[in-house]
């Protein structure tokens, strides 16, 4: 009979990522019940960030947990936040998920956090930095929650290692306009590695394929003709004011046109808060590697986390002639949007950790008024020191540095200064 043993270390891990990682699991008497708060003041914002300018209510959570008996458990999270002087209630989770399947395999169902990439399984008061890295403010609305199914499997080896398969509704990933969307949208497979190198080391790999059936946004290829003869008209417009002397109020008016051009890109990607994709796509591809020290396996007194995740969009459109929908690539726009980040922070003292991270974001905008994509870029540097007086504790000060290229609703230097308080009980820490 094939040995089903683990070690210490990977037993540990595959049980935080595989089952409800919580210190205890509650019951139905005596449900677990914790609460997050997130407050911050802010100078400037991010483009498709959750966190305005000036003091705010960020990502607050109150969350309600138990074990339904020895074969069930479920989760309900509600989120509070402040936008545009409004406070909205958002269900972030609430669903079941198995205790004791047989041969390693877990069930989830409801609406739960997609196990895409790294960040996004882990609750956003979890995160070392403000707010999540721009390609997943892009890609994934800041974290990617759906109604749906997941199962999983973790293998009976001392190297960790899970496959998982998600089934979701999509709807935070639709692309606008649709006609007819899917009501199944977005099919998803992962793979998890991870282990330990002595006591000191552990290490995690991942690789994840996304595909979304309602990802393509429609482009209309008779759009460009029309420009084109909008164009020779607007020339021919312009010929004549030349005759009649008019070319000082023209050059007044591109004077205005050049100051004001990038108010007429899209503003939803700029500072959006439906909880949303801004960039959508057929398929979404994702790596991620985290490595972990800490002296003889102790978190307590310091240790080091880097992190990195690359994102690659396929197809993000679907191009209408005459009434055929096919796939392709747009004279003006790339076939393709990426991005990535990379992430070090070290714990020092048990009451203090710093932390560095830097982001690309490459993808492109529409302007409202032709048919033309622009290449839209995000440069995002970052470093944080937040002060930890317990485990259930952290104010942190961050300053983000931006190099922007068509988001114009968005600042170049950003300060931000956080709390953020969990009061009862709370679950165990992801890797």
């Amino acid at each position: 009979m094939m040995s089903m043993k683990l070690n210490g270390t990977a037993f540990a891990v595959a049980a935080l990522l595989a089952t409800p990682a919580l210190a205890n699991t509650g019951s139905l008497t005596n449900p677990n019940i914790s609460l997050v708060l997130d407050g911050y003041y802010q100078d400037g914002e991010r483009p498709m960030g959750e966190r305005e300018e000036g003091f705010g209510l960020g990502h607050t959570e109150l969350a309600f947990s138990a074990a339904v008996d020895d074969k069930l458990y479920g989760k309900l999270t509600t989120v509070l936040e402040s936008h545009d002087g409004e406070t909205e209630l958002l269900v972030e989770e609430a669903f079941i998920q198995t205790l004791a399947m047989p041969g390693g395999l877990s069930l989830r169902a409801g609406r739960f956090l997609s196990d895409i990439g790294y960040l996004n399984n882990q609750h956003m008061h979890t995160d070392a930095f403000v707010e999540r890295p721009a390609v997943y403010r892009a890609f994934l609305g800041n974290h990617y929650y759906d109604d749906g199914v997941r199962l999983n499997w973790v293998a009976p080896t001392d190297l960790y290692f899970e496959l998982g398969a998600e089934v979701l509704g999509g709807d935070p990933l639709m692309a606008e306009g649709l006609v007819d969307p899917e009501t199944v949208g977005v099919y998803h497979l992962y793979t998890k590695l991870g282990g330990d190198i002595g006591q000191s080391h552990s290490w995690q790999a991942s690789l994840s394929w996304l595909r979304n059936e309602n990802g393509m946004a429609a482009m209309h290829e008779h759009d460009d003709h029309d420009e084109h003869d909008h164009d020779e008209e607007h020339d021919e417009e312009h010929d004549h004011d030349e005759e009649h002397g008019h070319d000082e109020e023209h050059g007044h008016d591109d004077e205005h046109g050049d100051e004001h051009g990038d108010e007429h890109l899209h503003d939803d990607h700029g500072h959006d808060h439906s909880h949303g994709a801004a960039f959508t796509g057929r398929d979404l591809f994702n790596a991620s590697f985290v490595y972990k020290w800490a002296p003889g396996g102790n978190y307590k007194y310091n240790h080091l986390t880097i992190s990195g995740e690359y994102f690659y969009l396929d197809k993000p459109y679907a191009f209408e002639e005459h009434g055929h929908e096919e796939e392709g690539h747009h004279e003006d726009g790339p076939d393709y949007f990426d991005g990535w980040y990379l992430s070090g922070v070290y714990q020092f003292n048990p009451s203090w950790s710093a932390g560095l991270r830097y982001g690309e974001l490459s993808a492109a905008l529409m302007h409202e008024e032709h048919a033309h994509l622009h290449d839209a870029k995000i440069k995002e540097s970052e470093a944080m020191i937040a002060w930890h007086p317990s485990h259930f504790s952290v104010v942190r000060l961050q300053y983000t540095h931006q190099d922007l290229t068509e988001f114009a609703a968005a600042d170049d230097h950003i300060i931000t200064l956080q709390y953020n308080v969990t009061l009862g009980a709370h679950g165990a820490h992801q890797f």
